[in-house]
Order: C-alpha cells, then sequence, then structure tokens
C-alpha cells in the first residue's frame, strides 16, 4: 500500500512540474527561445533566421476559424508598415504546416473590408508536438492544453525580448496597437526617453529627469521652450513637427 501511495505521489509531482513547465512564460529583458520548426515558407530556425531585425511572433488557437482568420487579414493589410519599422512577423499555433498552407491560401483569396487581397509574406510556424507551445508559455491549461492563446512576443534586433501580451480566444487583438508598440520601443531606445499614456507617433515625449539645469538654462534660454511641466516628475519635451 505504501509503495503504491509512494507512485501515485510521484506521478503527481511529475504533472505538477510539467504543468509549471507548461505554463512559464519568458520575461521581457530575457532571450527570445530559439526553436527549429516547419512553416509555410520552409524549414525555418527562430529567431536566427530572422536576423538583426525587430520580431514579432503571434499565437493563435486554430487555423481557420473566425477571429483568427480576421487577425491574419490585418496583419497582411500592415505589411508594408511592419516592414518600414524593419520588423518581421511570424505565427505560430498547434496546427501542421500543411493546414497552414491551405489556410494561408483561403485567406490570399479574401477581399477584407473592401480593402483588396492580399499575400500573406510572413512564415506560419507549426507546432504540433506543443514544444513552441510550452517553450513560450502559450497554452494555458485553465482554458485549454491543446491550442494555445493569443499571444504576442516583440524581440528586439539582439533577440531580446521587450514586450509579452496575452489575450483570450474570444477576443481579436488590435493589429495598429503593435505598430504603435514598435514605434514607441524604437522612439524609447534611440533618444533615451520615455513615452506617456495614449502615445502616437508624433505625439510629445516624457524625459525620465529635470530637463535642464539653472546654468544650462542661462547659456542657452530657449531650452525652456524644448520642454514643458505638467505635475511632479511630468517633464514632457516637445517634438518639432
Amino acid at each position: 500500500m505504501r509503495t503504491f501511495l509512494t507512485i501515485i505521489l510521484v506521478i503527481f509531482l511529475i504533472g505538477s512540474i510539467n504543468a509549471q513547465k507548461s505554463s512559464k512564460i519568458p520575461l521581457i529583458g530575457s532571450e527570445a527561445p530559439s526553436f527549429t520548426t516547419n512553416s509555410t515558407q520552409g524549414k525555418m530556425e527562430f529567431p536566427n533566421d530572422f536576423g538583426k531585425s525587430w520580431k514579432i511572433l503571434f499565437s493563435h488557437p486554430q487555423d481557420f476559424t473566425p477571429v483568427c482568420s480576421s487577425e491574419l487579414l490585418e496583419l497582411a493589410d500592415l505589411q508594408d508598415e511592419f516592414a518600414a519599422l524593419d520588423v518581421k512577423l511570424a505565427v505560430i499555433s498547434t496546427d501542421d504546416v500543411d493546414q497552414h498552407k491551405m489556410w494561408v491560401a483561403h485567406l490570399e483569396e479574401i477581399d477584407y473590408k473592401s480593402r483588396g487581397t492580399n499575400e500573406i509574406k510572413f512564415p506560419l510556424f507549426e507546432d504540433t508536438d506543443k514544444t513552441v507551445s510550452q517553450q513560450y508559455g502559450m497554452l494555458h491549461q485553465p482554458v485549454s492544453t491543446t491550442k494555445d492563446i493569443r499571444g504576442v512576443f516583440v524581440i528586439d534586433p539582439d533577440n531580446v525580448i521587450r514586450a509579452v501580451n496575452f489575450y483570450p480566444m474570444q477576443v481579436g487583438r488590435n493589429m495598429n496597437e503593435f505598430v504603435r508598440l514598435v514605434e514607441a520601443l524604437q522612439t524609447t531606445e534611440k533618444a533615451q526617453v520615455l513615452t506617456p499614456a495614449n502615445w502616437s507617433k508624433g505625439d510629445d515625449v516624457m524625459v525620465p529627469y529635470f530637463p535642464y539645469t539653472k546654468s544650462q538654462l542661462v547659456a542657452n534660454p530657449e531650452l525652456k521652450d524644448e520642454y514643458y511641466n505638467m505635475g511632479n516628475r511630468m517633464w514632457f519635451k516637445k517634438i518639432d513637427e
């Protein structure tokens, strides 16, 4: 009897460890987990095959489903905007690559929102054994153990994760938000500034410090025209139009 209980306990512990592994999410600032898998563009290694570009990895629950289809069509419509930001896109689910190819062919025939048809230029990765879904914490077991929720990982040119987002299966993502997010990340990195809530490209930014000293202002009185204050430690820098 004691041996039987020991076996049951070991099985329970192994199951608990596996469950923890499947729900572990790579954190912002960590290196993006790498993997090799089949895609609609052949076998690929992510993120290395995407070079020194920014990358966004999207997970979705299932091919040929309505919300997922709308998301890929919106992504296809934004491909030029992402390319202008040097962002490469990739999509993954637990479906196999043959189904991905059929789905892509179907989507490329749809005139979505009367915009015309679009070629889907980004790859769709297969993850039939759910290895990648576990690496990236895309399987949220209270919802499903076989289908990914809607995950988004923004990865910089050094393959460091810079942003992580998750959405439920029933709610489609706003793909324009990821254009805005990359613009914000690139702006803050280049200019060493902050972006306030609801910031869009071209809006004024914030600075994480007092913008000038008294001696600097005496030497250059025009400095006061470049910045303005909206409260304690809330200094904004004007963006030239």
